[in-house]
């Protein structure tokens, strides 16, 4: 690239000497002949000027789009490993404008303006000294206006730098702005908040197309500054050239090379106010692509690591003193958390909202890490295995599933993509997620950006779906039929308490009927665990316990509130073998929420459930 830039420059620069010499020779001795052979010399070096500015920038385009593609690749993948506390403090949207609107910035600049400012050195640099072996007087005039070209693009500089970067957060917010305002459509439109939302876009782009009014103002100004110097000079050589040659200090063949060149110098000084600005705005993009580059990616794999066989590993979840501290808090959310999940077991964890369920559970599969303490899998350290391999031993299903804009299969696959049909169609069962075969295209329909072509429900039941593909060792569900209606519910409870017996399981519970699918239940208060039992035992000895079943079941649906009533006097898991899930969903044995939908003459109340010894 830069060898043709070069070539193409000097081929340029050669064409005003040929001039010189067609005026000095052939027309000033009036030799028509030699014409022909100049001209032709002229025509060549034309046509490899042509050849050459296409090689150049056929190439500079190339590797710039290459460069970009390569710095984007890496910024993802940087995003990628970057863990969920950095997610948690930065705007979406301003991760997006740096992704995609500062890197484009830098290839510009880089496909651009950082050939134009070499090509244009090394031509302003070559013509000067070729104006000095022409007439040096003038050309010390020609180089004087270099000065206050200086001053002119250091105060543009400094000026330019802080608006670029003004212009750039302001982009990202309004980027945040305008997705939050797609993703939330929904809620917007149902609470008749279109004109405030607008309102609110509106003020943020009004502040970025002020803030591009000044850019532009200032690379005006800057511009027109520029194009001042190099007129004044070219109007004092054209007289001290024309006073040159009649003093003949200068042939008229000289003086004609001379402007030549001179007018070569117009378009670098004139492209300096653009690539100085260009320069400008890729620094501060730069500056905000590092910003994320700097971050330091907190949770990876020890050098140590040891892979785990899938097939040997029990499933023995133990939480030993763990304390766990938000970054960026001073007050720990968990202390001292001594949990043991033996293999198999379903572990419920209660509490009220803001006790630290959320947290505890993203400790597992490594979101964030804990601050102090240890959590082991069959006695090994969850740190001293690599992510991947932890994470393939873990499913996972949060209160609010998150889907991808791509097919049901996929989304369904996303953790294991090497899952076979029969995996996913048993997946599907377990969720009670058969309508995916009812959509148009079966599981190779394409479900909307979040999912919200389907209903909470149906986003939950794959997002369910997803972690029970492929029976993982441990699985760990936040709360994951809380969209559900009654009898899907009991549906999905008895397939669920089939897979949950082959897993050890940790489950938060918001809903007092999840709880049958619990074989011990552990009560997280501000922090910490206070008690570990079954449901049985914690309902008869620990009011806390009764309090916060009789919070949730409050929000609860009556039929959800019979099922509680129901299982206090049955007991967990242990009281109906319905409970691990019977054989025959349809059949007589359906579990007791089930029972509690379907008879309208239940009079179970859940104040007598919940002081039932």
């Amino acid at each position: 690239m830069l060898v043709a830039a070069a070539g193409a420059t000097a081929a340029s620069i050669v064409v005003p000497l040929v001039v010189q010499n067609v005026v000095d020779g052939p027309v000033r001795h009036h030799r028509p002949g030699a014409l022909l052979t100049l001209g032709a010399l002229a025509l060549v070096l034309g046509l490899i000027e042509a050849v050459l500015i296409f090689i150049r920038r056929w190439t500079q385009t190339v590797c710039a789009l290459g460069m970009e593609t390569k710095q984007r690749n890496d910024l993802y993948r940087h995003l990628q490993r970057l863990p969920v506390a950095f997610h948690d403090r930065w705007q979406s949207g301003q991760l997006l404008s740096r992704a995609i609107s500062d890197l484009s910035v830098i290839r510009r600049f880089m496909s651009f303006g950082l050939i134009f400012l070499i090509v244009n050195i090394g031509t302003y640099v070559t013509v000067v000294i070729l104006l000095f072996h022409l007439y040096w007087p003038l050309a010390i005039v020609v180089t004087a206006g270099s000065v206050p070209l200086f001053w002119i693009s250091r105060d543009f500089t400094k000026r330019y730098f802080a608006a670029a970067r003004l212009m750039q957060d302001q982009q990202g917010d309004l980027a945040t702005i305008a997705e939050e305002s797609a993703q939330g459509v929904r809620t917007v439109k149902a609470y008749g908040r279109r004109r405030e939302v607008a309102t609110k876009y509106g003020a943020a782009a009004k502040l970025v197309h002020d803030t591009g009014v000044r850019k532009a103002i200032m690379v005006a100004q800057t511009w027109s500054r520029f194009d001042v110097v190099p007129n004044v000079t070219l109007a004092i050589v054209l007289v001290g050239g024309a006073y040159a040659v009649s003093k003949n200090e200068m042939t008229i063949g000289g003086l004609v090379a001379f402007v030549t060149l001179e007018l070569m110098l117009i378009w670098p000084v004139d492209a300096l106010g653009w690539i100085i600005s260009n320069l400008q705005e890729s620094m501060t993009a730069a500056d905000r692509i590092y910003e994320v580059f700097d971050s330091e990616v907190t949770i990876t794999d020890r050098p140590n690591a040891v892979a785990l066989d899938a097939e040997a590993v029990s499933g023995d979840v133990r939480f030993d003193n763990v304390q766990f501290t938000f970054p960026d808090a001073t007050e720990p959310v968990l202390r001292g958390i001594d949990l043991d999940i033996r293999p198999g077991e379903t572990m419920a964890l209660v509490g009220v909202t803001g006790s630290g369920k959320s947290a505890l559970i993203s400790l597992v599969p490594r979101l964030y890490d804990v601050t102090a303490g240890r959590i082991t899998i069959d006695g090994h350290d969850i740190r001293d295995l690599p992510l991947d391999n932890l994470r393939d031993l873990i499913g996972v299903a949060f209160e609010e599933p998150t889907l991808f804009s791509m097919s049901v299969r996929e989304n369904l696959t996303l953790g294991r993509p090497d899952a076979t049909d029969e995996q996913v169609a048993e997946a599907i069962d377990v969720a009670q997620a058969g309508f995916v075969y009812e959509l148009p295209w079966g599981l190779n329909t394409r479900v909307g950006e979040q999912g919200l072509s389907l209903s909470g429900g149906q986003r939950q039941r794959l997002a369910l779906a997803r972690a029970v593909l492929g029976r993982p060792r441990v699985l760990v569900l936040d709360d994951p039929l809380s969209a559900l209606d009654v009898h899907t519910e009991a549906l999905v409870e008895a397939a669920l308490a089939r897979v949950l017996a082959r897993s050890t399981a940790l489950i938060v519970v918001h809903r007092p009927s999840t709880v049958a699918l619990a074989d011990r239940v552990a009560l997280l208060q501000g922090g910490v665990i206070t008690h570990v039992g079954t449901h049985s035992e914690l309902l008869a000895s620990v009011p806390a316990y009764r309090a916060v079943l009789s919070a949730e079941a409050e929000h609860d649906d009556s039929p959800a509130l019979d099922d509680a009533g129901e299982l206090a006097r049955r007991g967990p898991r242990g009281g109906n073998d319905d409970a691990h899930g019977g054989n025959d969903r349809h059949g007589p044995k359906r579990h007791a929420t089930t029972h509690a939908a379907t008879d309208p003459t239940s009079d179970f109340d859940v104040t007598d459930a919940l002081h039932v010894h």
